[in-house]
């Protein structure tokens, strides 16, 4: 009987775990997040008492902002994406089968799309400018 609970508290733990750790990885990430930019806030804080220049607060703030004012290159993505898909191929080619390949190819698939939507949609300044004046030559 007492082999038996033993037994029982080991298949019992692992489910326990498995349950734990949908709950404890967003917590912890929450608070990685909170003490990562805590030390930011301060910063900002101690440094505006000191300056009486609204424009450098201002300026001060841009530089820890951490959005990016760039949009999104497609192009980079769609290339990552791709290789990520051969890399998976090449996974499931070499050991794993034919689910693997599979998805590879959807996800080398998907790459491709990704890289055609970034030549069909330009996304920074330069590109947009340029397909602006190419429009009004024609």
């Amino acid at each position: 009987m007492i082999q038996k609970l033993k037994i029982m508290d080991q298949d019992i733990i692992i489910p326990v775990l498995g349950m734990l750790t949908g709950i404890i990885i967003p917590v912890a990430v929450f608070i990685w997040l909170y003490y990562e930019n805590k030390g930011k806030r301060e910063t900002v804080l101690e440094i505006s008492k000191h300056l009486d220049d609204s424009t450098k607060l201002e300026e001060l703030l841009a530089i820890f902002e951490d959005r990016k004012k760039e949009p999104i290159d497609y192009r980079r993505g769609g290339v990552i994406t791709i290789f990520i898909g051969v890399g998976i191929w090449f996974f499931g080619f070499l050991s794993l089968g034919s689910f693997f390949e599979g998805a590879g190819i959807l996800v080398g698939f998907i790459g491709v799309g990704t890289m055609i939507a970034g030549y069909l949609y330009p996304n920074t300044g330069k590109e947009l400018t340029n397909a602006v004046e190419e429009f009004e030559k024609k």
